[in-house]
């Protein structure tokens, strides 16, 4: 037995060795001297590739749609660690640059590939521009992430596990800018392939963000293990006892994460899917009048105490509907007595004066004791403006004109509302309103636990992503939910255009769930929480100012160490 296992630790450091040889790691840029480049170039697109597919399997063989593979992403991870550690012996910061570059671009255009269909498809915009479009943001985001290669091979210090602390800290750091720069784009996060698995407990202390941290230093660690001269076969059979155990964790995913107070209870919901396509939302003869009747049909018949519409359910300003339309919703929602319901709708408001907003509007019955105004779509409404508006979409960066009078899009300037707006509170529960992409930025839905008295019971999400078609996006998107649920200890309900439309419990489970791409109604119910995790309450305090920290002082006490 013990020759068997160092016959396989053997195996194991060879298959390594052949895609970590210095040779193989020589500068790309001289293939006739440096046979194996494009094998090594290889290597990392097909890693950068594989670590996209990790948050959301893009096929439907072997693995189910839309399955997070955790393991996928450490093995995707480790091979670029595999061929950045080579090159610390050369101290050359281009080749590190140039190696995790390749990565991050290939990594970037797998996982939002399907930008190309809203630009393409619903623009109009020449496929060869809409693909240069997407390797270009890609290629641009890829840049931290060069940066985080090149510095790891010039500082790196001759410990394994202090090399593998620095590449998780420089890793975080370029995550991080991702988050925060230029407004933000962190779609695809290695973070989101953990919502199952071994590292789901840990999302309510750290946050997707220290997931990835933790991720990339187990991977690192993991791949300098076996790059060493010897493994032995008491190493590689701890390697496979961790991998069977954690294989098996996800079958305990139905465990809570953390003891919370008693819940504010249960409330049942109707959540609306009108499947309106993207070419005919906002067509007057067509989307429109679709989108207008069936929402209104279905908000006029729900039964539930609470029905939510998506995002732009309603594709009009209010002034610029029909004359009995709105005013009909009002009565529907804001009436008194009876079984008492609410609505949360989403429409565009405002006008050419002040400006306008991607808003969702809460329709209730007036308090008891409040005026006859209370609980209307007048001054005293609920109202949440979208916050994190979409670059191109929302809003137009400045000297990028031009690239939107390309496109046949409905763009236009938005205002932008608040962080931490207030909570729709309804029977008891607080529901936290957020639009579109904005479950994406879990630091800024966290503003609203400062106050645990104030926090939200529940997350509400109401998007319209028919923008990238029948895509690995949707499943994209509910992985992010699933991972904002496990954060906050919350459920996420979700009520979108073309999906997913689902309900996800506190634990980042889906409880129930409607069929994408088809026009329906939704009726579950949900369990409120109250309490307030760990990651809630210093991400409500201090932001990612804590993770920077993290990353910055890996970096200088390696520098300190190598000096």
């Amino acid at each position: 037995m013990k020759k068997a296992f160092r016959a396989a630790g053997d195996s194991v450091h060879s298959m390594v060795s052949m895609l970590t040889l210095p040779a193989l790691l020589q500068d790309v840029g001289h293939p006739a001297k440096h046979p194996f480049s494009a094998l090594r170039v290889a290597i990392v697109l097909i890693a950068g590739c594989a670590h996209a597919a990790s948050m959301a399997w893009p096929f439907d063989l072997v693995f189910k749609l839309g399955q997070p593979l955790w393991w996928l992403q450490l093995i995707a991870l480790g091979l670029l660690v595999g061929q950045l550690d080579a090159q610390v012996g050369f101290r050359s910061w281009q080749r590190g640059a140039w190696l995790a570059g390749l990565f991050a671009t290939a990594m970037l255009c797998s996982t939002f590939w399907w930008l190309y269909i809203s630009m393409h498809a619903y623009g109009g915009l020449a496929a060869p521009l809409a693909v240069l479009a997407v390797v270009m943001l890609a290629a641009f985001l890829a840049l931290y992430y060069a940066v985080a290669g090149a510095v790891f091979v010039r500082l790196a210090p001759a410990p394994r596990w202090q090399r593998a602390l620095l590449f998780a800290g420089l890793w975080l750091m370029a995550e991080l800018a991702r988050v925060q720069l230029f407004t933000g784009f962190p779609w695809g996060e290695g973070g989101y392939a953990h919502v199952d698995g071994w590292a789901r407990p840990l999302a309510a202390w750290v946050g997707v963000h220290g997931l990835s941290f933790l991720a990339a230093f187990l991977a690192a660690w993991l791949v300098m293990s076996l790059r060493v001269a010897h493994v032995r076969w008491a190493t590689v059979a701890s390697l496979l006892l961790v991998a069977v155990a954690l294989s098996w964790v996800p079958v305990q995913s139905g465990l809570p994460m953390q003891d919370n107070p008693p819940s504010p209870g249960t409330l049942a919901v109707t959540l609306l899917q009108g499947n309106i396509a993207q070419n005919e939302k906002f067509e007057a003869g067509s989307g429109v009048a679709t989108a207008l009747a069936w929402y209104r049909a279905r908000l006029q018949e729900a039964a539930t105490p609470l029905v939510i519409a998506p995002e732009t359910a309603v594709p009009l300003l209010p002034q610029q509907l029909p004359e009995d339309y709105w005013p009909s919703l009002q009565q529907r929602f804001t009436r008194a007595g009876g079984a008492p319901q609410a609505a949360l709708v989403g429409v565009p408001l405002g006008d050419l004066s002040t400006g306008y907003s991607n808003s969702v509007v809460g329709l209730k019955p007036p308090a008891k004791g409040a005026g006859a105004g209370a609980g209307t779509a007048g001054a005293d409404a609920y109202r949440y403006d979208k916050h994190h508006l979409v670059p191109f979409g929302e809003f137009i960066p400045p000297g990028f004109r031009w690239f939107t009078n390309l496109m046949n899009i409905p763009l236009g300037d938005f205002n932008r509302g608040a962080v931490g707006q207030p909570s729709f509170e309804w029977q008891g529960q607080r529901l936290a309103l957020n639009i579109c992409y904005e479950d994406l930025f879990g630091e800024e839905l966290g503003a609203r636990f400062t106050d645990p008295a104030l926090a939200p019971t529940a997350f509400v999400n109401v998007s319209n992503i028919a923008w990238f078609g029948n895509s690995i996006a949707i499943d994209q998107h509910l992985q992010i939910s699933r991972m904002r649920a496990l954060e906050f200890s919350r459920p996420m309900i979700r009520a979108t255009n073309t999906g997913a439309t689902v309900i996800i419990d506190h634990r980042g489970l889906l409880t129930h769930s409607l069929e994408r791409h088809t026009r329906g109604v939704l009726v579950g119910e949900f369990e409120g929480r109250s309490g307030i995790t760990p990651y809630a309450w210093w991400v409500s305090r201090y932001g990612l100012t804590p993770l920077w920290l993290l990353g910055m002082a890996v970096v200088v006490v390696s520098l300190l160490r190598r000096r």
